[in-house]
């Protein structure tokens, strides 16, 4: 991502430019926070159907069974949480659209 901005401005890694400076320049957000936005606007669209629709039950569903061994993998549900203790949203603010865009 940067990669690109950097040549763009024509500006090489040896000019020792910090990245924050460069994304100021040409307006551009973190990618990781964009990805964050959009992937909890989605769970808010979900959160918002009621309980026939399949995204729904599937986002709540636990599996049977035992994990794999080793590290385990993080869920969705597990991320989204972690993303919104970063953005100081609730679960029970879903239901306003207008406080969890």
């Amino acid at each position: 991502e940067l990669k690109m901005l950097r040549c763009s401005l024509g500006v090489m890694t040896m000019d020792r430019i910090r990245n924050e400076f460069i994304r100021g320049t040409v307006h551009v957000g973190r990618f990781g926070d964009e990805v964050r936005e959009v992937r909890l606007r989605w769970f808010g669209h979900v959160q918002r159907r009621n309980m026939g629709y399949i995204s729904r039950r599937m986002l709540r569903m636990e599996t049977p069974g035992r994990r794999k061994r080793g590290r385990t993998r993080r869920r969705f549900m597990d991320v989204l949480r972690e993303d919104m203790q970063v953005d100081g949203v609730k679960e029970a603010d879903v239901e306003d659209r207008g406080v969890w865009r």
